[in-house]
């Protein structure tokens, strides 16, 4: 009983069964214990809005000969740790430096040179490109570069010495010191106009020195008392006022200062003698500026915005004063050389050009760049296509950013505040709109109406705003004129626009939601969140007595679904309320075990994102309105914003602990995570998956992170909260095409994604693999004498009926072509050693196949696989040998005792018996070994039909089943 025959122990495994796979599960990969150097989802791409810091620009001018227009100019900006090169033309972006170590505190030009002063260095770059740079021995920061002919002239931060380079040479090493007197802290310098190797040195007592920089010797001193006068009252008069601005007039010996205290003085320097004094209210000088087309006027700019033009001819006379020019201290004033045109740049981040008519014109803003003068707190992208973003600021704007194109970009017009704030003798600032605290828009009717709206701090008015006009809409929406007299009004928390774009709703801190219609402005609706629940009554630990009443229960969180069917709000005690949009009525309420502070809805997957302040995003579905999804975001922050992906697959997170992380939302793993310098104070998605965009606590830009599996493969994986990489923002990038391609190798995951799982070629010994190619490939095989007689051309080419047009002609009267004469093919004579060669090379499939023998038929098919099918066809009528089609026959035998490659051997199998049939028949060996590949071949057909038919049952009985 105990031995079996064999016939009987292979019907036994022949016959189809279950079989637990234990040796061929899939190897889960050993993660790397170190953290990610870089974030392997988001890569920083580039920032917008970023137009220029307090540091003052540098403007350059270049006239050509036979040029039509006027002079080229150039505006060097500084960003930060980078600058930025500007056409003064058209105001676009021609460069963008890399980013330093150190800010930059000083920018100037030598023609297409630029330099910039940063901590110790000083560094010069040729278009965009660090090529040199010279450093300061003492290792002291360096506040303020001029260039003076072949040298470089530097002061120290704390202003005790001035540094001089020689920059014409190649080594660049510096050539003087010179050392200040103690009691005066220099500033800046200016290169008097025909003064040989003199700078004047402006100090921070008030003071100015003389130097000859090659004697190094400081040939005359002017006292502040000489320089300004001082105040009359006696317990000011031992204050003495910094110098903040000096420039050169264009009549020489003249130059402009202005002072701290509002004091312009200009004076004559050879003379020693102030010609005339000026006073400007309101903050002290920031930048002078001389106009040079033949009007005597100049220009200054004071801390709190203001810009004057004053008369030189009467002696100071004040002409024109702009009030509120920039939104904060003006630092550079420049007027360009033969024009009436002046350009300035504040701290608010932008830089404005003033056209001036005529002397006695009001001058009027000709072009602008500008961005947020405040960091922006709350971003959205715009319509479907993914490159707007609508973005609010502190500095209560509402701006429209494009992120193909930043010129593009521009502020929300809020209506004629600048005719307001002149007649009212008020600031800008104070007349516009509080700053925004929610925005919902919808760009489905944006042709035809408002399209935007938006919940401003401590109102109770809603506005709407039309993208399409760039400018505010031609309705606001009262919730306090909504309401019962009675009932106490309250200030509005969030907003959101309906999917059709014709709605709009508000919800207040009284619990109450208005609907309004976006077209007409008339009030449709009103929703009201009722008691608070029991439930949350004894969370909170209160009494019945003292239940909190709904005007207490404020709205923190609105959406609507993609078809105008639900509600849904959050309140500020922990409840999600879901309304039916047409019937007014409360269909259900969730609790949740804390409260709720902001809502995300994603329309198309019908997914509901809740902020609690437990620092857990909650994701419910809509649909069945429950809980699906609890993503945990650590104990160390609190969350500020979340964004979808489009595809619903993702949610993006951001905390106080400077942490945006990913979560795939069905796993629910955290796959990604990265820490930023500063905490992000606002995130969106773009709705193609292109790009993450990000807005920073102390920064005026946005930022913008490219997705990586957009571009490229990435491998998720979850990771833990050790495994956060510390990144660094996106800096601003120009239209250079060398930075272009530095931007797309960004885009590339450096490091190869790893393999998590590792997926044998075969499963199990007992299933039949397949070579995974496609069907076409082994049919083609199997007709190919079919194909190549469909595809044989019908008659032989004819030649050319007419001759070329191009043809030789012979010398003479009579036009004849040069026609040669048909050369007669000589034969080849016959020799016997091309057929000796022939006979002993053998081919690529030989070879493999001589191989086979002693080791795995793996290399044999995976070339076989590679070839094509004429190619297959070829390789086999090549095995003209028996030794060739023994050998072919036994590796077919084997791949077929493996379960390998099942229809490829098929196939190979019909080609090469149709080929070689006669040849096989005709000798024994090959016959017997023929009869063995045919006992394998029906033992395996037998056994896959078996497993189909098995397959096939069970399909039919689950299918009768439901």
């Amino acid at each position: 009983m105990a031995t079996q025959n064999a016939e009987d122990v292979e019907m036994i495994e022949a016959r189809p069964r279950k079989r637990i796979r234990n040796s061929t599960k899939r190897k889960r990969a050993t993660s790397p214990s170190h953290p990610p150097r870089v974030p392997t989802l988001f890569a920083p791409f580039r920032a917008l809005g970023l137009i220029t810091n307090h540091i003052p620009f540098y403007m350059q001018t270049r006239s050509y000969k036979g040029a039509t227009e006027g002079p080229r100019i150039h505006i060097l900006t500084c960003l930060g740790r980078s600058w930025a090169l500007w056409e003064g033309g058209k105001m676009g972006l021609l460069f963008v430096g890399p980013e330093v170590q150190d800010p930059i505190s000083c920018l100037v030009m030598d023609g297409d040179a630029v330099w910039a002063a940063s901590g110790v260095h000083v560094i010069k770059y040729l278009r965009g490109k660090e090529v040199s740079r010279v450093s300061n021995p003492l290792q002291t920061p360096l506040a303020f570069v001029i260039l003076f002919g072949s040298q470089l002239l530097a002061l120290t931060e704390d202003g005790r010495r001035m540094l001089m380079w020689e920059v014409s040479t190649n080594e660049q090493a510096l050539s003087t010191t010179i050392q200040f007197d103690i009691g005066f802290t220099a500033t800046s310098i200016l290169h008097p106009a025909t003064y040989l190797n003199k700078v004047l040195v402006a100090s921070s007592e008030g003071d100015i020195q003389l130097w000859n920089i090659r004697t190094q010797t400081c040939i005359h001193k002017f006292s502040s008392s000489q320089l300004r006068t001082l105040p009359s009252q006696q317990h000011m008069n031992s204050l003495s006022s910094p110098i903040t601005a000096l420039t050169q007039s264009p009549a020489i010996d003249v130059v402009g200062v202005g002072f701290m205290s509002g004091e312009i003085s200009v004076y004559d320097v050879r003379a020693d003698e102030r010609l005339m004094r000026m006073y400007m209210d309101n903050g002290g000088i920031k930048a002078l500026s001389f106009r040079s087309d033949g009007h005597p006027i100049l220009a200054s700019a004071s801390s709190s915005g203001h810009i004057a033009l004053w008369d030189l001819d009467s002696g100071g006379r004040l002409l024109h004063l702009i009030r509120g020019a920039h939104d904060g201290a003006v630092s550079t004033l420049e007027w360009v050389p033969g024009q009436p045109l002046l350009i300035s740049s504040g701290e608010d981040n932008s830089v404005k050009q003033w056209l001036y008519e005529s002397p006695t014109a009001v001058p009027r803003l000709l072009k602008f760049r500008s961005g947020h003068h405040a960091p922006p707190h709350l971003i959205r992208f715009y319509g479907e296509d993914g490159k707007q973003l609508l973005s609010a600021s502190a500095d209560r704007t509402l701006r429209y950013i494009s992120v193909v194109r930043d010129s593009r970009s521009y502020e929300m017009s809020q209506g004629s505040l600048v005719r307001k704030a002149t007649a009212l003798s008020k600031p800008l600032a104070s007349l516009k709109f509080p700053p925004i605290t929610s925005i919902s828009c919808s760009s489905t009717r944006s042709k035809d109406w408002d399209d935007v709206l938006t919940a401003h701090a401590d109102e109770m008015c809603v506005r709407s705003w039309t993208v399409l006009n760039k400018r505010v809409g031609k309705h606001t929406f009262n919730s306090a004129e909504s309401s019962k007299k009675k009932s106490p009004s309250g200030v509005v928390k969030c907003v959101c626009v309906t999917a059709c774009g014709n709605f709009g709703l508000a919800g207040s801190s009284t619990g109450e939601i208005h609907m309004w219609n976006m077209q007409s402005g008339l009030k449709r609706k009103s929703f009201k969140v009722g008691p608070c629940p029991q439930v949350v009554i004894e969370r909170l630990e209160l009494s019945s007595m003292t239940k909190p009443k709904a005007s207490e229960r404020g709205i923190t969180g609105l959406a609507s679904d993609a078809l105008n069917r639900v509600v849904i709000a959050t309140t500020s005690d922990g409840t999600v309320n879901f309304f039916d949009l047409q019937a007014c009525t409360l269909d259900q309420v969730m609790v949740l075990p804390t409260s709720a502070s902001s809502i995300m809805l994603q329309r198309d997957s019908g997914l509901l994102a809740v902020i609690c302040d437990d620092m857990v995003v909650r994701i419910i579905d809509i649909e069945t309105r429950r809980i699906v999804r609890e993503l945990g975001c650590g104990v160390h922050g609190r969350i500020l914003d979340i964004a979808f992906s489009s595809d619903s697959r993702w949610i993006v997170v951001t905390s106080l602990d400077s942490v945006i992380r990913t979560f795939d939302i069905p796993t629910g793993q955290l796959i990604n995570a990265f820490r930023t310098p500063s905490v992000a104070t606002s995130i969106a998605f773009s709705p193609t998956n292109d790009f993450l965009a990000t807005t920073h606590v102390d920064s005026v830009g946005i930022f913008l992170w490219a997705n990586r599996s957009q571009y490229s493969e990435v491998a998720f994986r979850a990771i833990s909260e050790d495994n956060i990489a510390e990144v660094t923002l996106p800096s601003m990038q120009g239209s250079e095409e060398d930075e272009a391609l530095e931007a797309l190798e960004a885009l590339g995951v450096e490091d190869k994604p790893t393999d998590v799982f590792s997926t044998p070629s075969q499963l199990d010994g007992d299933l039949v693999t397949l070579t995974l190619l496609p069907r076409a490939r082994w049919q083609t095989l199997l007709n190919l004498e079919v194909i190549q007689q469909r595809n044989k051309p019908k008659e032989p080419p004819k030649k050319p009926e007419h001759a070329p047009f191009f043809l030789p002609t012979l010398p003479g009267v009579e036009h004849r072509f040069a026609i040669e004469e048909k050369k007669q093919d000589t034969q080849e004579k016959y020799t016997r050693r091309l057929d000796k060669i022939a006979a002993n090379s053998q081919s690529t499939l030989q070879k493999l196949l001589v191989e086979s023998e002693k080791k795995t038929d793996d290399a044999l098919f995976n070339y076989i696989k590679s070839l094509s099918p004429a190619a297959i066809d070829l390789e086999l009528r090549s095995l003209v040998s028996f030794n060739s089609l023994r050998q072919f026959l036994r590796a077919i035998k084997r791949r077929l005792q493996s379960h390998l490659d099942f229809e490829a051997v098929q196939a190979l199998q019909n080609v090469v018996l149709r080929i070689h049939a006669d040849a096989i028949i005709e000798n024994e060996d090959l016959r017997a070994e023929l009869e063995e590949l045919l006992k394998v071949q029906k033992k395996e057909s037998g056994r896959v039909l078996d497993l189909l038919a098995s397959s096939l049952g069970t399909l039919g009985f689950v299918r009768d089943a439901q």
